[in-house]
């Protein structure tokens, strides 16, 4: 075998390296991967946070009563029923943005509330105090919870759109004839295969277009809008 042919071997296993490393499914499981990387790190940091509060919000409950007496130690439960407000809030997010469903106002306002009402009495003692360390100190890891939970909802999103622009940019499969399957293609497919008995899903776009599982969700969802405008 002369150089030429040796380069014409190497270039050919390097397409075929590259066409695996850039197929819609293993970008969508690598993107998993790290989304899962992501997501630990996060809620670590979120329930570090919310632990580091509890002492200073159980002071704040407690404040004029006796170590021990029955107000003392219900004082305890305030700053666990604020944050399992927040991370059952946040939990579902996890949920609805993985597939990008927006949730109403009342669910942001309720996030808000939940964090507002933590910082509040994390700090209150230390600003009637007039301790700028102390209001430092106490303010961090409220902040940073703060920004961790907006943070986390808008990187899930984005990682899903990863997928989704990943999808686009190499499609799944060829026709025949070589030339490539665009997205209107598969929609078409699909838009002939439905009937009004079909839920349409990821899954069923899958099994009537042939097309990916990083492409099929927002086949799914083109297919169900123009369903609901007709």
């Amino acid at each position: 075998m002369n150089r030429a042919q040796r380069l014409a071997q190497d270039a050919a296993e390097a397409a075929e390296v590259r066409a695996y490393q850039t197929d819609p499914d293993v970008v969508a499981l690598r993107i998993e991967r790290v989304r899962r990387q992501v997501d630990w790190m996060c809620w670590s940091g979120i329930v570090l946070g919310l632990a580091f509060t509890m002492t200073n919000v159980q002071g704040f409950a407690s404040a004029g009563t006796r170590p021990g007496s029955l107000p003392w130690l219900a004082a305890w439960v305030l700053d666990p029923t604020v944050s399992l407000v927040l991370l059952a809030i946040l939990r579902a997010e996890q949920v609805t943005a993985r597939y990008q469903v927006r949730t109403g106002g009342w669910v942001r306002r309720a996030k808000w509330f939940t964090l507002a009402a933590t910082y509040v009495m994390n700090t209150w003692t230390s600003f009637t105090a007039g301790e700028p360390a102390a209001i430092v100190l106490h303010s961090v890891p409220p902040l940073v919870v703060f920004a961790a939970v907006e943070a986390i909802t808008d990187l899930r999103d984005k990682l899903t759109d990863a997928v989704l622009v990943a999808a686009e940019r190499r499609p799944a499969q060829q026709e025949p004839a070589g030339r490539r399957v665009l997205f209107a293609d598969y929609l078409a497919v699909a838009r002939e295969s439905w009937t009004p008995d079909v839920e349409v899903t990821p899954a069923w776009v899958r099994r009537a277009t042939g097309c990916s599982r990083g492409l099929s969700p927002r086949l799914a969802r083109a297919l169900r809008s123009e369903v609901a405008d007709d």
